[in-house]
């Protein structure tokens, strides 16, 4: 069984022909104790992504090993996974795409999830990581704009100066 490649034997022993394309692998996501991050995916893949701002998805493929329409079918599965769009329409992946696909090909391909169950481990994940959120200072009303810029005294006499000297030379164009 599984003698030809992309072939795995199904729960009823049966073949899945191209099961490691399409992704449909057999393990639940509760299996796994704790969460991977996206840095751990790159170590464990040792796959370096290039420092781009966009990638193309033929870019991805190469560096996730993957075919362009495993990608598209990953688009279609992974809410979390949606590369913009250029002017043309071509598909632009950012670096966290980049990261998620790589981490999406680790949890199908090497941990053997299944689509269902690599979709429910990654939201309890982003469940679980906690959210910057920025908290203002209780005092922030109470501020008025002189204390936002440095009024040292130096400061203040440089600034004076150069004020001075442009006056100076208004004066002497007039």
């Amino acid at each position: 069984m599984g003698s030809r490649l992309g072939e795995l034997p199904g729960p009823d022993g049966y073949l899945l022909a191209g099961a490691l394309e399409l992704g449909y692998l057999y393990k639940r996501a509760d299996h796994m104790s704790e969460p991977r991050a996206a840095i751990d995916v790159l170590m464990s893949t040792g796959t370096e992504i290039p420092d781009k701002l966009y990638f193309r998805i033929g870019d991805v493929a190469k560096l996730a090993g993957i075919k362009p329409y495993v990608l598209r079918f990953w688009e279609t599965e992974f809410s979390s996974l949606g590369p913009k769009k250029s002017g043309t329409g071509h598909r632009l992946y950012r670096r966290k795409d980049v990261e998620l696909v790589l981490e999406i090909k680790t949890l199908l391909y090497e941990k053997r999830f299944t689509i269902e169950g690599a979709r429910k481990y990654l939201e309890a994940r982003n469940k679980m990581q906690p959210v910057a959120v920025p908290v203002a200072p209780k005092t922030r009303k109470n501020r008025v704009q002189a204390n936002l810029f440095d009024t040292s005294d130096h400061a203040i006499a440089t600034v004076r100066k150069e004020i001075q000297e442009i006056i100076k030379m208004l004066n002497k164009s007039i």
